[in-house]
């Protein structure tokens, strides 16, 4: 099953079963390329934990060693951007970059989780666009400025049961067309149940909150106009457009 949550004619939020763009909620089905639906982020995150170098071709691409425990950082919940909006790049820099990811929910409160448990505590699988500011990024330690601005976490379009996603699911980036980004869960350097515990050892994961599990090789520049598509195997393609500030 995969669900998604939208915003309906009369302004209310709803979260319905999603099947090829429509969204049906308490009986009611909602074609969400309307006017007058828009198609929400599926989940809404207190934090988004996200991994570095879980691809080593990634690693490898940008100069860097691949770590031997899972390197981690937070976007916070202004990073969220929903199905088809627009993201608005930082202003005055000279390169921000596109990274495709496979994102996983949090279906209730995890802390000091085993691997063999963690995936009793995800809800589900989503596309996730870790949008990433280069300039700042590569001149600070925390990456707040690299990660963390408005817009920069686009999710979406749904919530794919785990069963639903296969354990070899593809990821797919292009940008106008044009596939930058492929590769696969089987290149993942730790697995979402390792992720989940190393994770919670250190932090309270709630529901709703979002792992995102690292990018392959193949991140680029965006550009004012580029229309974005992230697609998971059993999860289905997000869409989103972009904008020079």
């Amino acid at each position: 099953m995969r669900y998604a949550r939208i915003r309906d004619p009369a302004g209310a939020v709803r979260r319905g079963r999603y099947d090829d763009g429509v969204v049906t909620a308490a009986g009611t089905a909602f074609d969400t390329d309307r006017d007058d639906v828009d198609l929400l982020a599926p989940c809404e995150p207190s934090k988004i934990v996200c991994v570095g170098r879980n691809y080593a071709d990634h690693a490898e691409e940008l100069g860097n060693e691949v770590p031997d425990r899972p390197l981690l950082f937070l976007k916070p919940p202004n990073a969220v951007a929903d199905p088809g909006s627009t993201v608005t790049l930082p202003a005055g820099k000279d390169r921000v970059d596109h990274e495709a990811e496979i994102a996983v929910v949090i279906g209730e409160q995890a802390r000091n989780v085993a691997a063999g448990e963690a995936m009793d505590y995800v809800a589900g699988f989503t596309c996730l666009n870790d949008v990433s500011n280069r300039d700042d990024q590569n001149r600070e330690q925390n990456w707040v400025r690299g990660k963390a601005f408005d817009g920069a976490a686009p999710i979406g379009p749904c919530l794919a049961d785990p069963e639903h996603v296969p354990a070899d699911a593809g990821v797919e980036l292009r940008v106008n067309g044009e596939t930058r980004q492929s590769s696969s869960r089987d290149y993942f350097m730790f697995s979402v149940p390792e992720l989940v515990a190393e994770i919670t050892a250190y932090m309270t994961l709630e529901p709703g909150d979002v792992v995102s599990t690292g990018t392959p090789a193949g991140v680029a520049p965006l550009a004012d106009g580029d229309r974005v598509e992230v697609e998971v195997e059993g999860v289905g393609v997000l869409e989103h457009d972009v904008r020079q500030a």
